[in-house]
């Protein structure tokens, strides 16, 4: 626990796990912001320190802007920075430095995705920020490493996707390579920037001390190679794109049908020989009696399938394959998806009040808390009931400095922790 949780100028803080941790947001773009977004979502007090005058430099990413033309707010911006509260400080200067190593002080994280050695120039070296606080957390995210050959060079998503593989199995075929519709490399990095945070902090209750936590936009893409990366260390192939059909498996993919597509997922033999019941197929003639059969002959499999799926309505299809107990689904668009009510359910849109927009809706967290009450369910179910304990008071994304004159405020009524 820290001084954070006496703080006022926040309101968001003192619901969820890391209720009570400070972090100090020294990041910028989305590795960064995305990693302290999930970690503010979690409960955490997350104080956002931006340049004065321009601030995070996805605030001026767009279009798409919304707002009043005096004032207008970047969509992409909004993504990334939900729950945290924003001061504007010069770094270079005596003042901003000052206020800058009062809340190292008092934090329990630190978050950076500066270039290699950026801040050791600013005189908040690594050495330096946990001499001053020796349980402080330091996550950094760069680009390629912080040490290496490759390591001073500057991290930007697309550039890493294709450099770490990604785009190599990413679209139509070997020769179309593809980027992925959102910035994967840096949303990753986040995430496991945050998942080593919680487990620093996690150990830092055991042993009192800080520590590092290194990651990459490389290493993050790496890490999620998967059997790609297995096919090409294990097995000594070297994987390309196929578009939308898997690899491994058959049929799975996108599949035409009358007027649109499906997609279906056979992940079993006991699948297959269900969905070549269901429409008439030989489950065990040539070339398809084994998944590996499938997936040596996958252009003829398709061919069966589009075959039966060619006089069959996208929403019909759907109906009888869900009925049959096949995995199967439709490509919605990104505004369908926010329409859905599964998604609604989930609460994966969440409505919050913007100083300068007024209403409006943001993708919600991925996580939901729940705890178990010990009472059993009326219907006689198995298990007990759970009450729902997931942070529900969401705070719009900050404007520029919203709460600088607060943090000073509450930095000068609350003891260093020296």
């Amino acid at each position: 626990m820290t001084d954070a949780d006496t703080a006022t100028t926040t309101t968001t803080s003192g619901t969820g796990p890391l209720a009570g941790h400070l972090v100090v947001d020294l990041s910028r773009a989305l590795a960064g912001p995305h990693a302290t977004m999930m970690l503010a979502d979690l409960g955490a007090r997350v104080i956002k320190v931006e340049t004065p005058g321009t601030g995070d430099d996805t605030r001026g990413w767009g279009p798409p802007f919304v707002g009043p033309e005096d004032d207008r707010q970047s969509t992409y911006f909004l993504s990334c920075n939900r729950n945290k509260e924003s001061i504007a400080l010069d770094l270079k200067s005596d003042d901003g430095r000052a206020v800058l190593g009062d809340l190292i002080a008092r934090a329990d994280v630190v978050v950076e995705n500066f270039r290699p050695g950026v801040l050791d120039r600013l005189g908040f070296s690594t050495a330096a920020m946990l001499e001053s606080n020796p349980r402080l957390v330091i996550l950094s995210i760069t680009g390629f490493g912080h040490d290496g050959p490759e390591s001073t060079r500057s991290g930007y998503d697309q550039i890493v996707q294709g450099e770490a593989g990604l785009m190599s199995v990413t679209g139509s075929a070997a020769d179309d390579p593809q980027r992925v519709g959102v910035p994967i490399a840096d949303l990753l990095s986040g995430m496991y920037g945050a998942y080593g945070t919680v487990a620093a902090l996690l150990e830092r209750a055991t042993t009192g001390r800080g520590q590092v936590v290194r990651t990459s936009l490389l290493a993050s893409i790496v890490g999620v190679h998967a059997f790609q990366g297995t096919r090409a260390t294990v097995a000594g192939e070297n994987p390309e794109a196929q578009g939308n059909h898997h690899p491994s498996i058959a049929p799975y993919g996108l599949f035409a049908c009358r007027g649109g597509s499906v997609q279906i997922s056979i992940g079993s033999e006991g699948l297959w020989r269900t969905f070549c019941e269901l429409f008439g197929l030989g489950a065990t003639e040539e070339g398809c009696a084994s998944n590996a059969d499938r997936v040596r002959n996958r252009a003829a499999v398709i061919e069966k399938v589009e075959g039966v799926f060619a006089d069959r309505d996208p929403e019909a299809l759907l109906e009888t394959l869900r009925g049959a107990g096949i995995p199967a689904g439709k490509v919605r668009s990104i505004q369908e998806v926010y329409e859905w009510d599964q998604v609604l359910s989930q609460g994966l849109k969440v409505e919050v009040e913007h100083p300068v927009l007024g209403p409006i809706a943001l993708p919600g967290p991925p996580l939901r808390f729940f705890e178990p009450t010990g009472a059993q369910p009326e219907d006689g179910a198995a298990g007990s009931v759970e009450t729902e304990s997931t942070k529900r008071d969401h705070a719009a994304p900050p404007t520029l400095n919203q709460h600088g004159d607060s943090i000073r405020a509450w930095l000068a009524s609350t003891p260093r922790q020296d």
